[in-house]
C-alpha cells in the first residue's frame, strides 16, 4: 500500500521507503559530544575529530532497507567530501577534473537517493564549516603534501581505495542476500561504486603514461 512522506507529503512508492523522520545519535568515544542527524561526515566528530559510535538505533516501516540507505548515504557523503577538499587542493589540472567530475557524480547520486527515500537531508551536510573541513582534512589526507607532485598518484590511490572498499561491501551483501528488493539495492549502489573506480583506474594509467 502506498504511504505519504511526512515532510514533504508526496506519494512514496511500493518499492521505496522513507527516511525522513529516521534520525540516529551518535557520541564521540574522544570528548563524549553528542550529534545527531541521518549520517555524520566519515563519522568523525567534528569537535576533536575523535571516532563516534550510534547510541540510539533507528526506526521506520521497513526497518532493513532504512539500514541500507543509511549506509549508501554515509558512503556518498564521505566520498562527496573527500572528492570536493581534493578538488580545491589539487595542483595537476588532469587530476583536478577527474576529481571534479567524480565530485559532480557523487554529487547527483546523493540527490538520487535524497529523492528515492525521501530523506531531506540536513543541508549543513554538503557544506560544512572551515573548522569541520580542518578536522576532516586532516586525517582524511594526512601524510599528502599537495606542494608536491607526486600527492596525484597518493590521491588517485587513496580515492580507488576507498571505492573499491565501498564497492566490495555492497557486493558481499548483495550476494550473501536472497533475492528481493534489499539485494537489489546493494546491486545498483555496488554498480555505481564499480562505474567510479573504472573511472579512477584509467585515468591514473593515463596519468602515469603521460
Amino acid at each position: 500500500m502506498a504511504s505519504t512522506c511526512p515532510k514533504c507529503h508526496q506519494a512514496i512508492e511500493n518499492d521505496s521507503v522513507c527516511c525522513a523522520d529516521v534520525r540516529y545519535t551518535w557520541k564521540c568515544k574522544s570528548c563524549g559530544k553528542l550529534s545527531t542527524g541521518f549520517v555524520i561526515p566519515f563519522g568523525r566528530c567534528f569537535l576533536c575529530g575523535g571516532e563516534n559510535e550510534v547510541v540510539e538505533g533507528y526506526s521506520g516501516e521497513q526497518p532493513d532497507l532504512v539500514a541500507i540507505a543509511n549506509e549508501a548515504v554515509q558512503f556518498e557523503v564521505d566520498m562527496y567530501h573527500f572528492y570536493k577538499m581534493a578538488v580545491l587542493r589539487a595542483k595537476d589540472e588532469q587530476l583536478k577534473a577527474v576529481l571534479e567530475e567524480l565530485y559532480h557524480k557523487e554529487e547527483d547520486h546523493l540527490e538520487e537517493l535524497e529523492q528515492k527515500y525521501h530523506l531531506h537531508l540536513d543541508p549543513a551536510l554538503k557544506s560544512l564549516s572551515e573548522s569541520d573541513e580542518r578536522i576532516i582534512f586532516g586525517f582524511i589526507f594526512h601524510g599528502i603534501d599537495f606542494r608536491d607532485l607526486g600527492h596525484v598518484l597518493k590521491i588517485y590511490d587513496k580515492a580507488i581505495a576507498m571505492e573499491r572498499r565501498t564497492r566490495n561491501r555492497f557486493r558481499t551483501h548483495a550476494d550473501a542476500l536472497p533475492p528481493g528488493p534489499q539485494k537489489e539495492m546493494y546491486r545498483e549502489l555496488a554498480a555505481e561504486e564499480e562505474d567510479h573506480v573504472t573511472i579512477l583506474e584509467t585515468e591514473r594509467q593515463q596519468f602515469l603514461n603521460k
